[in-house]
Formats: structure tokens, sequence, C-alpha cells
């Protein structure tokens, strides 16, 4: 089988690789800076949907810095993967009356990131807010054991890396 004759155009477009030229051409016109769509992530940190569920965090009570949880286990029981363990304790304390009342008291909280879901369970069934899950979305650690949060890791909450060139 023959192949077909080239006139003498195609054979110098060929020849200089011109398609090639063409095609280079299109594709560093898009990448000028102005047509750039990438986000420069870590540099320049995204934007996380306002519904997002990322890192859990134990909030503090404003006014008196405590910790809002009141060991009701609430969150435990919700959680679908069983990864919150809390441990409470019975207090008794005199109230303003003078009467002697019991108190359950928080005395450790444990929080498995490496199994979280992120469904959000433990943030519902919570009455008191203390469990919210943040928009932080930057959990990668290089421990398998760092993935289990202690109490006083989820009221600081984790440093976030701050990336600089």
């Amino acid at each position: 089988m023959a192949e077909p004759r080239r006139n003498w155009k195609q054979v110098l477009s060929r020849f200089l690789l011109l398609d090639l030229i063409k095609g280079l051409l299109i594709t560093f016109k898009y990448q000028a800076p102005k047509h750039c769509y990438t986000e420069q992530y870590p540099l320049v940190r995204p934007k996380v949907a306002e519904r997002f569920r990322g890192a859990p965090r134990l909030n503090l009570d404003p006014e008196t810095g405590e910790s809002l949880c009141i060991a009701c286990n609430l969150c435990a029981v919700a959680c679908p993967e069983d990864l919150i363990t809390v441990v409470e304790a019975v207090r008794e304390y005199v109230d303003h009356e003078g009467k002697t009342k019991k108190k359950r008291v928080l005395v450790d909280y444990t929080y498995d990131t490496s199994r979280c879901m992120f469904c959000g369970h433990c943030q519902d069934a919570c009455p008191t807010y203390a469990i919210e899950l943040t928009q932080e979305f930057e959990l990668a650690i290089y421990r398998r054991k760092d993935f289990v949060w202690s109490w006083e890791m989820l009221e600081k909450g984790i440093e976030q890396p701050i990336y600089t060139r």
C-alpha cells in the first residue's frame, strides 16, 4: 500500500515541527499567571465549605475558662465508631444553700481521630456544645499513636504549620 503524496507545504510543516509549536503556544498561553486556577496551597490556605467538619475541639466556658463538658457520655454513646472515651468521677460539693450534692466531673477525655468519619453525631448529641468539629483539615501526623487526642489537645487544638518560601 503506497502512502499518499504530500505537497511541499505539508513536507515543510512536518520538517519544521509547526504543529508541535502551535500546540506548545496554546499550552503556554493558558499557563500565564492571569489564567492560573490552581490554589497555591500550602502558601495560601484554601477556604473550606461552611458546613465542613474537621478536627474536633472541646470548647471552654468563656467566663470561667473551664471545660463545657459535663461528662454525660452522650457523645461517646452517639459515636458510631466508638472512638470517644469519657472518664468521669462523682464528686460531692456544697451548694449555695449549704446542701451537699453530687456532681459528675470530667477526669479524662480521649478522641481517636484515626477512626473518626467526621459524621458530627458527637457534636449533635452534646447538650452543652462542648465538642465541636472545627474547620481545621490538616490532620496528618507521622506516628499512629498521635491520632489519639487527649483532653488537653482537644482543648488547645493542633498547631497549624506555617509554610514559607
